[in-house]
């Protein structure tokens, strides 16, 4: 069993790709060890898992929170395909404002670890996606912040003009709008 992690163009986000092993009844991996994560530079404790089910052309973010309760989070796709998004905004970092962006997808079964300091957002590919991701922190509604998906600043290859948003989602500022919480 085991993992390769990758570290990616902007520093703190890792792609998991997990050893699959397949047989004539199907295929097992283990999506999170500790121990494993930890020897790679992943040491959150996670507390909360999340599931969400959305239709193609769904968008969902850019999310993230505020301290005290800013999260790490640790995403896979086990149904369908997405791309998935990390902006950076940690200020003062020399990516500011730069994005990573992945496939995930049931096929893959890759996994991309997103660390505090980052929004994050995913857009749905296939005829449906089933996302989960394990958070090191709870979610607050009081706490929890956006950026609109189309910032131009930002510049996210998006490969669709008018995807699915929630009201909430098609309402967050762009990042230079963004206030010092």
């Amino acid at each position: 069993m085991g993992y390769q992690f990758f570290k990616l163009d902007i520093d703190g986000v890792i792609l998991i790709k997990p050893d699959i092993h397949y047989d004539s009844r199907g295929f097992f991996l283990e999506s999170y060890t500790k121990k494993e994560f930890a020897n790679n530079g992943i040491n959150e404790e996670f507390v909360q898992d999340n599931h969400s089910f959305s239709i193609k052309n769904t968008l969902r973010g850019l999310h993230y929170q505020i301290k005290p309760f800013e999260q790490s989070k640790l995403v896979r796709c086990i149904s369908g395909e997405i791309m998935d998004v990390a902006v950076d905004i940690r200020k003062g970092s020399k990516t500011y404002g730069k994005y990573i962006s992945v496939t995930l997808s049931s096929e893959n079964k890759n996994m991309l670890y997103i660390p505090k300091g980052f929004a994050h957002g995913f857009l749905v590919t296939s005829d449906y996606a089933e996302v989960i991701y394990k958070v090191d922190n709870y979610y607050s509604r009081n706490h929890e912040r956006g950026i609109i998906w189309n910032d131009e600043t930002i510049g996210i290859r998006w490969p669709i003009d008018t995807p699915i948003i929630s009201e909430k989602d098609r309402s967050w500022p762009k990042l230079q709008d963004i206030k010092g919480d």
